[in-house]
């Protein structure tokens, strides 16, 4: 079976609007790179309830859960202490993290930036080749920093830690037509090719009303049978494909 994934974006900032997170578009496209469906998406507060709910929610309905942000030394770093007590266990200082720590800060390693050697019990470190504080993994959920260019990294440093599928392939069909129009026939193609996902993404740029369609899934050929009759129902409802094919 195909694995599945969600995410939890753990930030009061980008609830505010002030921060734009970034993190959500690079682990989609790697995931589906790595052949696991991501399925889910959440962004919650600095709050250790919701934290703890979506944590344990969202682990047991898929294979693997990903956390960014929450991992720093300050009063709104909450997501160790979180998905300890989600798990029914607790932080403690981790030697190796606080080894790490302590190799990198040296004298400048204060009770505050200590912190980040807590570490729920049980829990796997990952590695972090930017700043040193690891993240680290408790059960199948993965609590990554939410700095994008530490995350990313982290993230590739765990890719052996998880079971992959078939790469996810992607072709889209552009047509100047709008949605009203290709509704009912799209509808038809879909139920015909039950293993190939079909999206209808309308668009509206320069003056012209247009749709992009994009079709997903793992087998390539399976692909390329519905794509071929994508385009000719465009034909035939009067517009002109442009197919762009992607991995």
């Amino acid at each position: 079976m195909e694995p599945t994934a969600a995410i939890i974006i753990i930030g009061s900032e980008v609830l505010s609007g002030r921060t734009q997170d970034e993190n959500i578009q690079y682990l989609a496209k790697r995931l589906s790179e790595l052949g696991i469906r991501l399925k889910e998406v959440r962004i919650i507060g600095d709050e250790e309830p919701a934290i703890i709910s979506a944590a344990q929610e969202l682990s047991a309905a898929y294979a693997y859960v990903f956390t960014t942000g929450g991992l720093g030394f300050t009063h709104d770093d909450r997501t160790a202490v979180s998905l300890a007590h989600a798990f029914g266990t607790r932080v403690q200082e981790h030697p190796e993290a606080l080894r790490l720590l302590q190799e990198y800060y040296g004298d400048a390693l204060n009770e505050a930036r200590r912190r980040m050697a807590l570490i729920p019990m049980g829990a796997i470190l990952i590695d972090n080749p930017v700043s040193k504080a690891p993240a680290f993994q408790i059960q199948n959920v993965f609590a990554l920093a939410g700095i994008p260019c530490v995350m990313q990294v982290m993230f590739e440093g765990l890719v052996g830690r998880i079971t992959k599928g078939k790469p996810i392939q992607f072709a889209t069909v552009n047509c100047q037509l709008p949605e009203g129009i290709i509704a009912d026939s799209l509808a038809k193609i879909q139920n015909s090719h039950p293993a190939v996902e079909i999206g209808s993404y309308p668009y509206f740029s320069s003056g012209v009303l247009g749709v992009n369609l994009v079709l997903r899934g793992t087998d390539k050929n399976l692909i390329q049978k519905a794509m071929v009759d994508v385009v000719q129902m465009v034909r035939d409802l009067g517009g002109t494909p442009v197919v762009e094919e992607e991995k």
